[in-house]
């Protein structure tokens, strides 16, 4: 018996959302994938914008909530965009540079915000440069979580289809 499609991708979500509760570095995060994943894969655009929201919420409730709940949370929608952007132009390539320019552009925004908002650097150009250097090693977790994650949920998910374990269609 064939398994459906539907099964398939909530299992995997499910198993990536599940990583975020394991041991792990600071910003080694699933959530990134997860919101690419569900923009390609989900044909309903509110499933898809909504998932990394409720996910996160979820998890949230339980790691903790922060300041930047809203500008974490907003990059994540953008990034279930640029998946629904991605769905008619994947590819290995596309993956992998929207990969990296949503974990730069992760990167750049919310320590933006850090910055601004926290009162931990001064409101300059030396604070700024300061805010960016210290959140270098959180960046460095964040690409590798991303170059882990990435492959994984959408690679296992490709070789599912081709090998038929998954029927090749896309899901409400």
């Amino acid at each position: 018996m064939i398994p459906s499609r539907n099964i398939v991708l909530v299992s995997l979500l499910v198993l990536a959302v599940v990583s975020r509760f394991l041991p792990h570095p600071p910003n080694f995060s699933p959530i990134l994938a997860v919101s690419l994943f569900g923009g390609v894969y989900f044909a309903n655009r509110w499933v898809s914008l909504l998932l990394p929201l409720a996910i996160m919420a979820l998890s949230d409730a339980f790691i903790g909530f922060h300041a930047l709940v809203p500008v974490v949370y907003g990059m994540f929608v953008l990034f279930a965009l640029a998946g629904r952007w991605l769905k008619n132009r994947l590819s290995i390539g596309t993956l992998a540079i929207t990969g990296l320019l949503g974990s730069s552009a992760f990167f750049l925004v919310t320590n933006f915000f850090v910055w601004a908002t926290s009162g931990m650097y001064s409101l300059d150009a030396d604070g700024l440069a300061t805010c960016y250097i210290a959140a270098v090693p959180f960046f460095q977790n964040s690409l590798l979580g991303d170059a882990i994650y990435i492959p994984t949920l959408f690679g296992s998910f490709y070789l599912m289809e081709k090998s038929g374990f998954v029927p090749e269609q896309q899901i409400a």
